[in-house]
């Protein structure tokens, strides 16, 4: 996600731990670690306030853009359905594209162009499907977790 918004133009600040902000940056992110008062530290970094947050994770980040300033409508959640109908906030995720199937093919070709960088932490076979959501719960996997379903 973040990497096709920076496509667009737009400035991009990344929350993470400190071990991922090397490769945040590498993407054009300005990183910002989570381990600090956030709300202090994005304020700080953002004077003029943020124009729009897209939050994979919850944990409070819709609450958190309320608090910054950020319009209800400029919010988007995908993970945070409670936040997003008190706040009334986007819970658009991908089926919401006016072609799902057209933007999943410019994204792959993308990706094939090596203009988006998928990076993947794990590979499992369906076998063990369970250490897989065991890794996916635990959360900060540095990458995408994928389950090989049959032998390439």
């Amino acid at each position: 996600m973040t990497q096709v918004v920076l496509r667009t133009g737009a400035t991009v600040v990344g929350t993470a731990g400190a071990s991922r902000h090397d490769w945040l940056r590498s993407l054009g992110v300005i990183p910002v670690g989570y381990d600090t008062d956030l709300q202090a530290s994005l304020s700080r970094m953002a004077l003029d306030g943020f124009d729009a947050v897209i939050d994979t994770v919850g944990h409070g980040y819709v609450d958190l853009a309320i608090k910054l300033g950020v319009e209800p409508n400029r919010i988007n959640t995908i993970i945070d359905f409670e936040a997003a109908a008190q706040h009334k906030v986007h819970t658009d995720g991908g089926s919401e594209a006016e072609s799902p199937k057209t933007v999943l093919a410019e994204i792959a070709q993308l990706v094939a162009d090596g203009e988006l960088q998928i990076p993947v932490a794990a590979v499992y076979d369906l076998d063990n499907v369970r250490q897989t959501y065991t890794q996916l719960e635990k959360g900060h996997t540095g990458g995408k977790i994928v389950l090989r379903v049959a032998d390439p």
